[in-house]
């Protein structure tokens, strides 16, 4: 039988949050993707529920492999907040971190991640790897997967159907 969530838990105050968190990370996602860049965005939010940083990946226009909007927004953080601690910070993002990303919010000592879809090739939270719950983990981070799932899965898929098919043309 599958699993079904209660229609209570749909109009839950935190389940809202996480969900209007998400939505800017979608927005700067298609942002990201318009301007050639694979479409995903990140926010971070203080536990005041304020914006603190927010990112969408910038490796092709900065030229740098470590351009990721994880990284980009951590880094906004840490000069936002005055520490590169975050243990009590929430960041948003569309796709599953990688291992760099991964790696990087242990360290920053983050308080919960919430993403939005898996990435099954390099994705380093639970589907390829679960860096978190790794002996190489000095932090043990919250995670909240599946938060707006379809609409972030479907847009990464059009955005590489469509380089795909660009690609074809040329």
């Amino acid at each position: 039988m599958p699993f079904e969530i209660p229609p209570s838990a749909l109009s839950d105050p935190t389940y809202l949050r996480h969900r209007h968190w998400m939505r800017r990370a979608l927005e700067l996602a298609e942002a990201a993707g318009e301007a050639g860049e694979v479409p995903v965005g990140a926010v971070i939010i203080d536990p005041e529920d304020q914006l603190i940083a927010e990112a969408a990946n910038r490796r092709e226009r900065d030229h740098d492999p470590t351009a990721h909007a994880e990284i980009l927004a951590l880094r906004q953080a840490g000069q936002v907040r005055g520490t590169w601690h975050l243990n009590d910070c929430t960041l948003y993002v569309t796709l599953e971190p990688c291992p760099m990303c991964a790696g990087a919010l242990i360290q920053s000592r983050l308080g919960l991640l919430v993403y939005g879809a898996d990435d099954p090739k390099a994705g380093a939270i639970r589907t390829v790897l679960n860096l978190p719950d790794s002996a190489c983990s000095n932090h043990v981070l919250a995670v909240l997967p599946g938060i707006l799932t379809t609409p972030c899965r479907q847009q990464l898929r059009t955005w590489f159907a469509d380089r795909r098919s660009t690609n074809r043309q040329s």
